[in-house]
């Protein structure tokens, strides 16, 4: 007997934040009794943090396949070592989504927070003020009627403004 289970993402949902996700489920599950998956696993944690929140290298890459193989050859039991499968995936089919927050400093999905970042297209903004008007910290400037501006200084990157537009003007380039 086991268990099984099935999840359907989309392009909103990071697979870069989604194994980081399941690597901190696993590190509250674990017993703790070997170090691969007591200490293995919290190293790959921390690296894939490293990468969500923009600071991340190329040899972080090769750090993840690596740890991730020998957490797996040689934790004592099924959860140590299936613990990094959702790395080790995430690598393999989704590769360009770790080159663009290590190499570009982005997120594709928008879902890693330190690397959002929105701008309004001015082909498409009309003045609206919907984007304003629920912006918590008052980054959007613009009249009624006229094309309006994010602050990316001032911007925290939650997501309002993209919510509220209901004209597509707000983007996460």
């Amino acid at each position: 007997m086991g268990s099984g289970g099935m999840i359907v993402m989309d392009e909103d949902d990071c697979m870069v934040n989604i194994a980081k996700f399941y690597l901190d489920f696993t590190q509250d599950e674990s017993c703790g009794k070997c170090t691969p998956c007591r200490i293995g696993t919290k190293r790959m944690y921390e690296i894939l943090d490293k990468i969500t929140i923009g600071e991340g290298t190329m040899e972080d890459i090769t750090k993840l396949r690596n740890l991730g193989k020998m957490i797996k050859d040689s934790a004592l039991c099924g959860l140590g070592q299936t613990a990094p499968n959702p790395v080790l995936s995430t690598l393999e089919y989704f590769y360009d989504e770790y080159l663009a927050h290590i190499q570009d400093k982005r997120c594709p999905a928008g879902a890693c927070k330190a690397l959002a970042k929105y701008k309004i297209d001015a082909d498409k903004c009309i003045g609206c003020t919907a984007c304003a008007r629920v912006c918590p910290v008052n980054c959007i400037e613009g009249k009624p009627k006229q094309k309006h501006v994010i602050d990316a200084e001032k911007c925290i990157a939650c997501g309002a403004c993209y919510t509220a537009c209901k004209f597509d003007a707000v983007i996460r380039p």
